[in-house]
Formats: C-alpha cells, sequence, structure tokens
C-alpha cells in the first residue's frame, strides 16, 4: 500500500475536524433551541377575558400566571371571543357564584395550570365557582397534540422536497419549471397526509377532512417554495440555512402547547417564521371554525409568493439561467426527470411515515395497564378503575409505597387509612399520569362519597425550570441526531462509509458531543439538578456512540442508504415508541411492544431515571445500550478489515442538511 502524501492525510483530517465540529454546532443549536422554549411552559401575558365587577381571585390569579386581562361587556361577548380562538380562558364575577372559562382547545396545558389555579384562589376566598368548558377537546385527540403532530410532516414534507428536487437536478435550483413541481408536490403531501391522518388514524373528525386539505397544501406549499427560493440565491449553503431557520428555529418556536406559554423572545421568533402560522392555522381550523385565520394564512402565502418570485427571477428572467436550461442535453433531462420523480416519491413515503408513526403513538395518549400502588382496601379505588386501567400492587404500608416509587416501578399510590384517603402522584415519573390519576380518583372519591387528598411525592423533585419533566424527552433529539450525523459527515468528509480510525472518531466524538450537551443543558438551561451532571455526561455520550455506529454500520453495508435506514429506525420508529415524557403505559400496544428492543426508549429511560429516581430501573436500559454500542462496533471493525468499498462522492454541506430536519421532532 502506498502511503498518502503528508498534505493529503493533514487536509483529510482537517475535513474530519470540520464535519465533526459542524456536527456539535448542529447539536448544540438543537439541544438550545429546544429546550430553552419548552423545558418551562407557564402563561407569559396570556389573552384571557373577564366581566363584571373586578374580582380579588382574578387580580390575585393574574399576577402569579401571567395574564393579559381584556374587558368583555358581557358572558356573550366573552364566549363568542373564547369560540373564536382569541381568548384562552375567561372569568365571570357573578353576584353570588363566579363561572371560569375554560378553551381546552387552545392549550391543554393552559387548561391545566389555570383551572386549579383559580379554584385554589376561589376556595381560599370564599367564593363560589363553576367551570365552563367551550371548545372541548375530543376522545381523539384529549391533549391537543394533533396539531403539533400534523406540522411534522407537512414541514418535512416541505423541505425534503425541495433539498430532494435540488439535488436531483444537479443543483439547478431555479429552473423555470421547479416551482411548479413543488406545488403539485405539496398537494400530493398535503391529500396523503390528510387521508392518512384524517381517515385513517382518525386524529380528527372527517368533517375537518376539505377545510385541512387547503391549509396543509399552502403549508407544505411555503415551505418549498421558501426553501427553493433560498437554494437558490445562496446553492448547498442555503439548504443547510433553511433546515437551521424553518425546522431548529421554527419549530421551537411554533408553539404547540399554546404559543403563550412560550418565552416571550420565542414566541416572537415563532411568529415571523412558517412552523408557528402553520400551527395557529390548523388548530382554529379543527377546533375554532375557520375564525381569526386571516394573520397565519397572509404570512404563509407571503412565504409561498417570495420563494416564486425568486424562482420565477433567477428561472426567467435572467438570461443565462435561460441558457443554461435549454443547453442541457436530452439524456441528462431525462435522467434528472427520472431522479425528481424517484425523489419525490421518497419524499412522499417519508412525510406518509411522519404522519403515520407519530400520529398513532402520541394523539391519543390512554393509560393501559398503569402500574399503581395500593395501601389497604377502599372502594375509591374500584370505583377509578372504571375510567383508567390500573396495574395494582398491594403494599404493607406506606413507606413501602414510597419505596416502590423511589425505585420507579409505580406511578402513583392510593393509601388508604380507615376513613382517609390520600392519592400519591409522581410528577417526575409522568407528565400526564399525575393529572390523569387526580381526575380518575377525584370523580370516583365523589362517587362513592369519600373525601379525597391528592399529594405530589418524588424522590428527586423537578428541577425548577422543568415542571412538566419534559427536558430528559426533549434532550433524546439532540442526542440521537448527534449519534447518526457524525456518522453521516465523517462519511462526508473521508468520501468512504468506514475508516481504520471510524470507530475511534465516533467514540471521541460522543464524548465530546455529550459533554457539550450536559453542559448547555444542566448549567446553561438548568434543566435538571446540578448535581447529575457528572452521571449525565457518560450516559450522554453512551447514547450518542451507540446511535453512531450503528449508523455506521448500516452506512457501510448499504452506503448512504444506511443513513436512511437508521433515520427510520431511530427517529420514525425508535422516538415514538420511547415513551417520552408521559410514560410507556400511555404509548398503544405496537408502540409499547416494539420500543424495548430499539436505543430510544432504552435511552430515554436510562438517562431520566438516573436524573430523578437515582439510576434505579435502568440495568435493562443499560445493557441494551451496551449491546447495541459493542455489537455495532465489532461488526464494525470486522467489516472494516474485511470488505472494501467505493468512494462515496458527498458534499459536507448537503449531508448536513439532510441529516438535520428529520430529526427535528420534539
Amino acid at each position: 500500500m502506498v502511503a498518502q502524501p503528508q498534505s493529503a492525510t493533514k487536509q483529510a483530517a482537517v475535513k474530519v475536524v470540520v464535519a465533526l465540529g459542524l456536527v456539535l454546532v448542529t447539536q448544540a443549536l438543537f439541544a438550545l433551541c429546544l429546550i430553552s422554549a419548552q423545558q418551562l411552559l407557564v402563561p407569559r401575558n396570556m389573552p384571557f377575558g373577564v366581566v363584571g365587577k373586578p374580582s380579588e381571585i382574578t387580580a390575585e390569579v393574574a399576577a402569579k400566571e401571567g395574564l393579559a386581562l381584556a374587558s368583555y361587556p358581557n358572558a356573550a361577548a366573552v364566549t363568542a371571543a373564547a369560540e373564536q380562538g382569541r381568548l384562552y380562558g375567561a372569568f365571570m364575577t357573578g353576584a353570588k357564584v363566579d363561572t371560569l372559562v375554560v378553551v381546552p382547545a387552545k392549550s391543554f396545558f393552559a387548561q391545566t395550570e389555570l383551572e386549579p389555579a383559580f379554584l385554589a384562589t376561589a376556595h381560599k376566598l370564599g367564593r363560589p365557582v363553576t367551570v365552563k368548558t367551550v371548545a372541548p377537546l375530543p376522545s381523539r385527540d384529549p391533549t391537543g397534540a394533533v396539531t403539533s403532530l400534523l406540522l411534522l410532516p407537512l414541514l418535512i414534507g416541505g423541505y425534503l422536497a425541495a433539498v430532494l428536487v435540488y439535488k436531483a437536478a444537479h443543483g439547478v435550483a431555479a429552473a423555470p419549471w421547479r416551482g411548479l413541481i413543488l406545488i403539485g408536490y405539496a398537494l400530493v403531501g398535503a391529500l396523503l397526509t390528510d387521508v392518512i391522518v384524517g381517515f385513517g388514524i382518525g386524529a380528527y373528525s372527517s368533517s375537518r377532512f376539505w377545510p385541512l386539505l387547503p391549509c396543509f397544501w399552502l403549508i407544505t406549499s411555503a415551505v418549498a417554495l421558501a426553501s427553493a427560493a433560498v437554494q437558490a440565491v445562496m446553492g448547498k449553503l442555503g439548504t443547510l440555512l433553511v433546515a437551521v431557520f424553518f425546522i431548529v428555529i421554527g419549530g421551537a418556536g411554533a408553539g404547540g402547547p399554546g404559543t403563550y406559554l412560550l418565552p416571550v423572545y420565542w414566541r416572537n421568533i415563532g411568529v415571523a417564521l412558517p412552523p408557528q402560522n402553520a400551527i395557529t392555522l390548523v388548530n382554529h381550523v379543527i377546533y375554532f371554525g375557520g375564525n381569526d385565520i386571516t394573520t397565519p394564512i397572509v404570512v404563509l402565502l407571503l412565504y409561498a409568493a417570495a420563494g416564486v418570485a425568486v424562482i420565477g427571477w433567477y428561472g426567467r428572467i435572467r438570461p443565462h439561467r435561460d441558457a443554461e436550461t435549454t443547453a442541457v442535453p436530452a439524456g441528462r433531462r431525462r435522467r434528472a426527470v427520472i431522479g425528481m420523480l424517484a425523489a419525490l416519491g421518497i419524499c412522499a413515503v417519508m412525510q406518509c411515515l411522519f404522519a403515520t408513526t407519530y400520529m398513532s403513538s402520541g394523539h391519543a395518549p390512554m393509560a393501559t395497564n398503569l402500574p399503581f400502588g395500593q395501601v389497604g382496601t377502599s372502594p375509591v379505588l374500584t370505583a377509578a378503575e372504571r375510567d383508567i386501567s390500573l396495574a395494582v400492587t398491594a403494599y404493607p404500608n406506606e413507606a413501602a409505597a414510597k419505596s416502590a416509587i423511589d425505585h420507579a416501578q409505580i406511578y402513583g399510590a392510593l393509601i388508604s387509612s380507615g376513613s382517609a384517603q390520600t392519592l400519591l402522584v409522581v410528577p417526575s415519573m409522568s407528565d400526564l399520569a399525575p393529572l390523569d390519576l387526580t381526575v380518575r380518583f377525584e370523580d370516583a372519591a365523589l362517587r362513592t362519597g369519600h373525601t379525597l387528598t391528592v399529594k405530589p411525592y418524588a424522590p428527586v423533585p423537578l428541577a425548577k425550570k422543568d415542571p412538566f419533566g419534559l427536558v430528559q424527552a426533549l434532550m433524546l433529539v439532540p442526542l440521537l441526531i448527534g449519534g447518526y450525523m457524525s456518522s453521516t459527515l465523517l462519511m462526508s468528509a473521508t468520501g468512504r462509509a468506514a475508516g481504520h480510525w471510524r470507530a475511534a472518531q465516533l467514540a471521541g466524538f460522543a464524548i465530546a458531543g455529550g459533554l457539550l450537551v450536559d453542559l448547555i443543558v444542566c448549567y446553561w438551561l438548568r434543566g435538571f439538578p446540578s448535581g447529575k451532571f457528572w452521571i449525565v455526561w457518560p450516559i450522554c455520550s453512551l447514547i450518542i456512540a451507540a446511535v453512531a455506529f450503528v449508523a455506521a454500520v448500516l452506512q457501510k453495508l448499504l452506503g448512504p442508504a444506511g443513513t436512511l435506514v437508521t433515520v427510520v429506525a431511530m427517529i420514525l420508529v425508535g422516538n415514538p415508541s420511547s415513551g417520552g415524557a408521559s410514560g410507556v403505559p400511555y404509548l398503544p400496544a405496537f408502540w409499547r411492544d416494539i420500543g424495548p428492543y430499539l436505543p430510544p426508549r432504552n435511552a430515554y429511560i436510562l438517562l431520566h431515571h438516573s436524573i430523578y429516581f437515582d439510576g434505579h430501573g435502568t440495568s435493562q436500559a443499560l445493557i441494551n445500550l451496551l449491546i447495541y454500542l459493542g455489537a455495532a462496533g465489532i461488526v464494525l471493525i470486522v467489516l472494516d478489515r474485511r470488505r472494501s468499498e467505493a468512494a462515496v462522492p458527498t458534499d459536507a454541506t448537503e449531508a448536513a442538511a439532510m441529516a438535520v430536519p428529520i430529526g427535528a421532532v420534539p
């Protein structure tokens, strides 16, 4: 074997360092944007209506919760505003009884924050309050997750269509026909998404099929055309910039749980980008009869129109572009057309997969065999089991039940002692289970004539900037992305899917990437207790390394297609089956059963339980990740020694841009 010149070796090393540095920057940006936007979902200047004379209840809650109060002349006016989606709630002062208006379809999280606050304050001040629900959420979407989940296929479908057509057309970003192709694909993608989510999964009423179709078309077209325009101006660098602004930054500021729950700066950033406007448009069409959608339609149309204008300028008005287009030989033109059709076919498949996997796993979380503890006997438990599926374990006393919680074995417990009924809920175990259990058991206690006391209990309290326990689920995204992007960009930098030092390079990146994410989330964003910093670092590095090694093996066997297979396994199948912040019992059966065999669920359990349950219940997750890492590492070394491969000509910017969006999921 002829040794490479020293200059060539140095140049190759520089390419590797630059490629991995780009991944580190992307990973850090993901962690910073996603977590800073969603870790602390609390009302911030939230529009809230008031009717009647000034109320001490409203004043006290507004000061604590961050409400922007707006006066209405009567109940009819404030109810109409709520029905049109302009308010997150309202309070009407009466002569003897006050009325709290809640609007679950506007924001499920806002309702869970505001309703207890108003009822507790009213109870303290001795005022009776009734609760009136406007725009309730249906059983097919009990937490209002459908709108956010719809954003994934629409946003990513539009972006990938622009990227793949650009690539298939050999970089002719602004050919005059490109806009028409993207608009045509947007209609096909919108129709596929509407059919899958509406008729197939039933995530929203079939009566919304036709009103939503033009909305989906507009959203996908706006993203695709704007992406094409930026590519026309800036080339391959434009592809990466669009991914950053539309997917990373725009996705973080989308405000799916409610735009007025976002930090103010994220709300202000998001209002100028397609994702937040898409969320508002879809939400108001599904739940508010299409009211108050002028602004999002105008913004999305402006993006689409600007895209068409730029594509038209570069494709028809500039003479040299016309000359370049007409000069393309017939054979090359035919190959480009075939390549574009194939690219759009891949894009359609990816869009359908995003619509299917995330929506089917998360649109209607319902507990099945939720692990639950019982101390003593009580008719309240029997009554509650009519409404929620529990896997009940009896414990001799409260200390034993709390020990089971400490070991992450149960999601709550009912402690019965004579006439006293105490429900223990575990906010650090699940963001949804405490509320679910509280509602079911309070209803059961009311039906059986018992008094119930609800007490939160957690071995390690949630961080102040993570009151809903969302951070670990959000952290998982940049860790998974860092894994497969590091392998992908190494393949791009070296021109080959593997090399003799590939395993060492990926391991080194995993150590650095894990440290970077840990520093950002722990010390910058304060997303978990600082005392857990040193245990979280090796866990983050293990997750990155396991995914990177798997990706490297698949890329060695399949070439660049191995990246796509990795994404399908880790992001499209693995991430929806992780259980996330809600917990595995809230997944449908298929996703519950497949999750233990894939890295994302094991990664989440290892990360989450190490932070909030002192590492209890993590043995199986740790073993599974080590098996993935060890097996993939051995296979990679063997393949490097025994297999030769052709060069893989992939541009680093292009590889980064392709890898970014398909991991940008909450």
